[in-house]
């Protein structure tokens, strides 16, 4: 049996009444990323509260964000969740893909999400451990280590994790704090293409 890591453990990343956090970028370096990043942003709460994640578009027209994302996703683009991962898969009319990576312990990487003004946010760390479930040919899942005053926080959910060569290498959807050091939890992105490919109303072209 699969376990999610994001139900037990973990807080999830999204904001609604929260402090931003990471730091403010002006925009994303790499390319491709910027292309295919999403940022996500609704009324919650009978309109009180603002709430804000991210999505990548990981195949031409479909997007990948949290599935505790879903009031940020116009239900009727939605695809289908997955049930044993915080996924949710969308339709959307971008159609511009990054290059994806697999995560390497000890590599830097950066992150980014929004803020809850709507800003662009930005964070980095470096990979500690690569998570594996039984009988999984791909990761379930990793994290990676910031100071946590300024690392991905509320925000950050759904939104991409990126290595040095400009790689998309995950989506982020959860962060545990350990004294002055911040976990951020992501799932890999050959674990987010396979989840896809695994529902049964996923486009098959």
């Amino acid at each position: 049996m699969r376990t999610n890591p994001s139900v037990a453990l973990l807080c999830l990343l999204l904001t609604a009444c929260a402090t931003s956090a990471g730091a403010p970028a002006a925009r994303i370096a790499e390319p491709e990323i910027a292309a295919a990043y999403l940022p996500l942003h609704a009324r919650i709460h009978l309109g009180l509260d603002r709430a804000v994640g991210a999505a990548v578009v990981i195949a031409p027209g479909i997007g990948a964000t949290n599935a505790h994302n879903a009031d940020l996703i116009d239900p009727k683009a939605v695809i289908g969740q997955v049930s044993d991962y915080d996924l949710l898969y969308f339709r959307t009319p971008d159609r511009s893909v990054a290059a994806t990576g697999e995560p390497v312990s000890g590599k830097a990487v950066t992150a980014y999400g929004q803020g809850i003004d709507g800003s662009l946010r930005i964070a980095h760390g470096v990979v500690r451990t690569i998570t594996n479930c039984a009988g999984c040919t791909v990761p379930a899942y990793f994290d990676f280590a910031s100071d946590k005053h300024d690392a991905a926080g509320p925000g950050f959910s759904g939104g991409p994790v990126v290595d040095g060569a400009g790689h998309l290498i995950g989506i982020t959807f959860g962060y545990k704090d350990e004294g002055q050091t911040r976990l951020v939890y992501a799932y890999a992105m050959s674990r987010v293409r396979a989840e896809f490919s695994a529902l049964p109303q996923a486009p098959k072209s």
